[in-house]
């Protein structure tokens, strides 16, 4: 990856953010709309609201960490030509 793409991955994060959020309003207003309250309908949906909500405060800042750290290895890989331990070009 050059830093001239690095902008689509930047894109695809905030895609996988909106797809996330946008699935989590869908879902509450789903909710909502069904009168299920009570019933076992209603705490699957709560259920599954609850464990949406946190991948954006824990596992999304843990993608991107890697992520970044993945394309400064590379970066770093290039800007040693590839060499590999004891091998010249």
């Amino acid at each position: 990856m050059e830093l001239g793409q690095l902008y689509q991955f930047v894109l695809l994060l905030v895609m996988i953010g909106m797809l996330v959020g946008a699935s989590l309003v869908v879902l509450v207003n789903f909710g909502n709309a069904t009168g299920v309250a009570g019933t076992v309908a209603a705490t699957a949906i709560g259920n599954t609201t609850s464990a949406i909500a946190t991948i954006p405060n824990t596992w999304l800042g843990i993608i991107v960490i890697i992520a970044v750290m993945a394309v400064i290895i590379v970066l770093i890989i290039r800007a040693f030509g590839g060499m590999s331990a004891g091998v010249s070009r």
